[in-house]
């Protein structure tokens, strides 16, 4: 049901999509589909959590194999990151917009942004020492805003790509907490 209702978004605008016609476009029953998700807002929901999954899951790979160096890794998390959002274009944005304000997307995002700036934090620590967890969160910021850009033509890729790694080194470096042995002296 999930890709009918990509593919339903595609072609149509998120406000005459409702959870009957993607059930239709999926071959499915409408109680099958409202057994399954409830109401349009469960299955938006699950499209939300389907593409953090899918960023984390993008994350974790590039990282992976990458080269053991803060600037390699920086690149490495701006381009997935902006990837990702740029794949998903603006039916992402469609379903943030028809979630915003409720509480179930509020607790979705903090959710995922925890388990993703994790990871993040995960694979910048080894060349920055402890990162303080409250400055992660420029990263997602940013990169919300650049794919944002992107998609409204203001900003190409490549640029957004560069923007965004700067901003992940610029919170490596800043955020960094002395070690607590050096801060006591001893």
């Amino acid at each position: 049901m999930l890709d009918a209702f990509h593919d339903l978004l595609r072609t149509h605008d998120l406000a005459d999509v409702t959870l009957a016609r993607v059930a239709a476009h999926a071959g499915v029953t409408k109680p099958v589909a409202y057994d399954h998700f409830g109401d349009l807002s469960g299955l938006l929901s699950e499209v939300y959590r389907a593409f953090e999954s899918h960023q984390r899951d993008a994350l974790v790979a590039v990282l992976a194999g990458a080269p053991q160096d803060l600037t390699a890794v920086a690149d490495l998390v701006a381009e997935a990151y902006i990837g990702c959002c740029i794949a998903e274009g603006m039916e992402l944005a469609a379903v943030v917009s028809a979630l915003r304000g409720s509480t179930t997307l509020n607790a979705l995002r903090s959710e995922a942004e925890l388990a993703y700036l994790e990871i993040c934090r995960e694979a910048l620590e080894p060349w920055t020492g402890a990162i303080d967890p409250a400055l992660l969160s420029a990263i997602p910021g940013a990169g919300d805003a650049l794919a944002r850009s992107i998609l409204s033509g203001a900003l190409s890729t490549a640029q957004a790509c560069a923007t965004l790694a700067a901003v992940v080194r610029a919170v490596a470096s800043a955020s960094a907490v002395p070690d607590a042995t050096r801060e006591l002296g001893t």
